[in-house]
């Protein structure tokens, strides 16, 4: 039996179990995938620990998907790029850092025919999954981004390009564009749900809503956006499609998109 599983502080939201076990019964894998969560001062003893058990590999979410990368053996350029990892392999006893994130937002956004191209996007918060966020927006053509963040003035690793500027909270209100996307865990289940990183006033200046939230499948954020006609889609489909991305990581094989949309759809039955 092989062996995977997720890093992260609270993991009682996650989906990631069940995504990666319906992966695990569709192609007749004998694996189990596990929630694993850690304090920060269990990181490290963790990450030594999936290399000596001999795990195929793990995910990593919040809050560890840049703290732990300085006890990665390797890290590929993109995940460099980014500045965060959210996919270990081990391999032959070393950890091998990467980055699925970029790859399941852009093609959660291709699958809701949301473009990109040429398009004014606003992003509420600057974590780990934001930097993939705004990479991915950057390298596909935007022609503005707005970083909105409570710590502005702290931010140190935003991309050094010209279409981002950054914004707080109070001075959004009368900002309007193409896109916008909350990375914040505001309206996160349990504690936060209910709860959206920004209000009407600003939601409805844009045309299109994506939360990276995936539980609840529809935030406060994503149902303000929808009373204001907004197209929406929320980070179930990102979470399944950087899942299985991994996935192809680990396995050093490739899998047909309808594997993705054939879990996605078992998921929410």
């Amino acid at each position: 039996m092989q062996f995977f599983g997720l890093f992260g502080e609270h993991l009682s939201h996650s989906y990631s179990e069940r995504i990666h076990s319906t992966f695990f019964d569709l192609i007749g894998m004998n694996a189990g995938y596990k929630h694993i969560e850690l304090s920060p001062i269990e990181l490290e003893a963790a990450i030594e620990g999936i290399r000596v058990l001999q795990f195929v590999g793990v995910n990593v979410t919040i809050p560890y998907k840049q703290t732990l990368m300085p006890y990665l053996d390797e890290i590929t350029p993109e995940a460099t790029r980014i500045g965060a990892v959210n996919t270990i392999k081990v391999k032959e006893g070393k950890l091998y850092g990467a980055n699925t994130d970029y790859y399941g937002f852009g093609t959660m956004l291709a699958s809701h025919s949301i473009a990109v191209e040429n398009q004014t996007a606003m992003v509420l918060g600057f974590g780990g999954s934001a930097k993939a966020v705004v990479l991915y927006l950057l390298d596909n053509g935007i022609n503005n981004i707005i970083i909105v963040s409570r710590k502005k003035g702290a931010l140190t690793d935003i991309p050094d390009d010209p279409r981002i500027s950054l914004m707080s909270y109070d001075e959004i209100t009368d900002i309007s564009g193409d896109l916008i996307i909350n990375t914040t865990p505001l309206g996160m289940f349990p504690d936060k749900i209910g709860i959206s990183a920004v209000p009407l006033e600003v939601i409805r200046h844009f045309s299109a809503a994506v939360d990276l939230i995936y539980n609840p499948q529809e935030t406060e954020f994503l149902r303000l956006a929808k009373t204001a006609g907004l197209k929406t889609c929320n980070g179930l489909e990102m979470l399944v499609h950087q899942g299985i991305k991994s996935q192809e990581i680990w396995l050093e094989r490739p899998f047909e998109l309808a594997v993705n949309q054939e879990i996605y759809d078992k998921i929410t039955q």
